[in-house]
């Protein structure tokens, strides 16, 4: 019979798993054990999203940050996970595009932990699952006991010499997955003159119109720029 990796043997490994370069294997073993099919972490409020487990997660975290809704970017919940076990349900009034663009992704829920080191927030875990309804006591805890040393590990990451150029820190789990969009936001402030929160809200609004992510979208700005 085969052994079902728990949580806490995931967290026993994550050091050993992010040193190998194996974080991504690492994500995905530990969604299954919190009975998710895939995991994603952003910073700041969904600003920044450093790391996720497969293609929906991204593209989910992608479509909140292009969308600018969503459990990843809202600020009700401090210390406890924030529950969306139905797409088809209130999440449609209160997140209509979301849920739409969720639910044709294959996603029916979606379940979010505060990534923070004592009250201080940093940013959000969020999961999703294919299927309707809500967590187990359980997993929702251990879904707080991997926010916390995903924390750590985050906290642990300073940009150095070794540095990628997409963005990838010495902890080896950190992507800057919108490093682009950040830049186009300062190519499109200075070219419109306008403060970079409102070339921000431009970006997005140019992407949900063309109906792609933001990220395709920054790319062909920068595309644009003089070489």
């Amino acid at each position: 019979m085969e052994h079902r990796v728990t949580v806490q043997e995931l967290l026993g490994g994550l050091e050993k798993a992010v040193a190998d370069g194996r974080h991504r294997e690492w994500a995905v073993r530990c969604a299954h054990a919190l009975g998710l099919g895939g995991i994603a972490v952003t910073l700041r409020w969904g600003a920044e999203l450093v790391w996720f487990s497969d293609g929906v997660s991204a593209r989910l975290e992608d479509a909140q940050f292009t969308l600018g809704q969503g459990p990843s970017v809202a600020a009700e919940f401090i210390g406890a996970p924030y529950e969306v076990p139905d797409l088809g349900q209130g999440a449609a009034e209160e997140w209509p595009q979301l849920a739409a663009e969720a639910r044709d992704m294959g996603v029916w829920a979606l379940f979010v932990w505060p990534v923070r080191t004592g009250a201080v927030r940093l940013g959000s875990l969020t999961g999703y699952r294919r299927t309707p309804g809500p967590l187990t006591p359980g997993q929702a805890a251990d879904g707080l006991r991997v926010a916390d040393a995903l924390a750590g590990r985050l906290l642990a990451w300073r940009p150095g010499d070794n540095s990628s150029s997409d963005g990838r820190g010495e902890a080896g789990m950190v992507d800057l997955h919108w490093a682009e969009v950040h830049q186009a936001t300062g190519v499109l402030s200075c070219r419109l003159g306008v403060p970079l929160g409102e070339a921000m809200v431009r970006l997005r609004a140019q992407a949900f119109a063309e109906g792609r992510p933001v990220t395709e979208t920054a790319r062909e700005i920068l595309r644009e720029l003089p070489s």
